[in-house]
């Protein structure tokens, strides 16, 4: 196979380059969002049942989340350090990676499915179920495990397809799960009368056919960089550089878990409703968040493939356009959201008290977003160069650092708001940081690059 397509991103001018490695992949995860938030929608206009199965469901996204979590590990870790080999021209040292991050999604599939199954009743009880949301948690989740195998093969080793230079191949992947699963969800949902398991069957039937087509793409002659079996016995010293780059991606996907099972815990003190707007302003977040990422998915090859050719100029170019796009469609979007609560409430919803509920506590939740495009930028960066340390502290610093505590500390005080507020003060604290230090470190790093050959 012709190396033409890797070759493009040392050599293409980069502000078109960017948007055309960016824009498929941004497309495809607005489209794989309608994973969750058609189910959501479907299940929360269910008659009589709407808004306490909305809550079930609400409760399983930290379990659903922490397992998806582990693909990032590979996705997230692997792919970049296999950009940064095919810029260094090591394509044996790419392929390995590749193949060994094939295996570890193998075993975190074991890991994380029977895990689940053996806890899913207590930890369901732990992150917020009450005896009224109980049962279409576990209904959803019984199922939904059954597909773990299709969730980790399809979101981890998509990226290595973008990191090959092949945004639009990345792109189907995506779009054949979710429009199948669009089909599929009021087919079983209402035709059949399956409800919320309708709607977990409906999600890993689309997840399977991702991860097919994922895997016919890896192992055809198309791909630059395929899936050969030679390469999947695991090497030391692969498996641990993309474990220590991996766990950044891991916590950032991960303690999106954590902070569901602290915020669903104190919230559903003060009554089921506040769970289900919880759900339905997680849901609002990921109308923000998953395109960022998508754009992540985007220009993170771009800047690992010229940081492992050694073009610092290259390197820099990126991300200007990368912190300018970013920083300024996620402050758009949130400060759409803070201004119009009842507009994004009501696309969940039909009940007048839920609505209400939203309208009162989005602009708390919300209101530390807005300047948080800069995390997103300046984290992805130092993942992109493959800066495993700081990218895991930036990592933990949103979440586990500042969320968490505050989330704990702040409804002793302040009550109800004090749950909500955590998010939004944490959210601005940690992009303020995160900014500083890779102001401080990009110039060092830069410094420390090859130069080119």
């Amino acid at each position: 196979m012709s190396n033409v397509y890797e070759e493009r991103l040392g050599t293409d001018r980069m502000l078109p380059l960017v948007f055309r490695m960016a824009l498929p992949a941004v497309a495809a995860q607005i489209v794989n969002l309608l994973y969750n938030l058609v189910d959501r929608i479907y299940i929360g206009h269910i008659p009589v049942i709407g808004t306490d199965a909305l809550a079930g469901i609400g409760v399983t996204s930290s379990v659903i989340i922490l397992i998806s979590a582990f693909s990032a590990i590979v996705g997230g870790g692997g792919a970049p350090l296999a950009a940064i080999a095919l810029g260094q021209g090591d394509r044996v040292r790419a392929g390995k990676i590749l193949g060994n991050g094939f295996t570890l999604l193998l075993m975190f599939t074991l890991l994380t499915s029977v895990t689940a199954y053996i806890f899913m009743r207590p930890v369901l009880l732990f992150t917020g179920a009450s005896e009224h949301t109980i049962g279409y948690a576990v209904d959803y989740l019984s199922i939904y495990l059954l597909g773990t195998l299709f969730v980790e093969v399809s979101v981890g080793l998509n990226t290595f397809i973008n990191t090959q230079g092949r945004p639009a191949i990345a792109m189907k992947s995506v779009l054949i799960g979710a429009f199948l699963n669009i089909v599929l969800d009021p087919l079983f949902i209402f035709t059949f009368g399956m409800g919320v398991k309708g709607a977990a069957l409906a999600t890993i039937i689309s997840q399977a056919c991702s991860a097919a087509w994922v895997l016919s793409f890896l192992t055809s002659k198309r791909a630059s960089l395929r899936l050969e079996r030679r390469y999947m016995k695991l090497d030391k010293r692969i498996v641990l550089s993309i474990l220590a780059l991996g766990v950044s991606p891991f916590i950032m996907a991960s303690t999106e878990s954590l902070v569901g099972f602290v915020l669903n815990t104190g919230l559903k003190h003060f009554g089921d409703i506040y769970v289900s707007a919880l759900a339905i302003m997680q849901s609002a977040m990921m109308l923000v968040s998953v395109p960022l990422t998508g754009f992540a998915q985007g220009f993170i090859p771009i800047v690992s493939y010229n940081y492992g050719h050694g073009d610092r100029e290259r390197v820099k170019s990126c991300f200007k356009v990368a912190l300018t796009v970013m920083f300024s469609f996620n402050f758009l979007l949130i400060v759409l959201m803070i201004l119009f609560p009842h507009l994004v409430a009501s696309a969940f919803t039909s009940d007048d008290v839920l609505i209400q509920t939203v309208e009162r506590v989005m602009p708390v939740f919300l209101g530390g977003m807005t300047i948080f495009g800069l995390q997103r930028a300046c984290q992805n960066m130092f993942v992109a160069l493959g800066q495993a340390r700081v990218s895991v502290f930036i990592a933990l610093l949103r979440k586990v650092i500042l969320l968490v505590p505050l989330a704990i500390i702040l409804p002793k005080f302040i009550g109800l708001m004090g749950v909500f507020a955590a998010e939004g003060i944490s959210d601005a604290l940690a992009a303020i940081c995160c900014t500083t230090i890779f102001a401080i470190q990009f110039p060092r790093i830069l410094k420390k690059m090859h130069a080119p050959a």
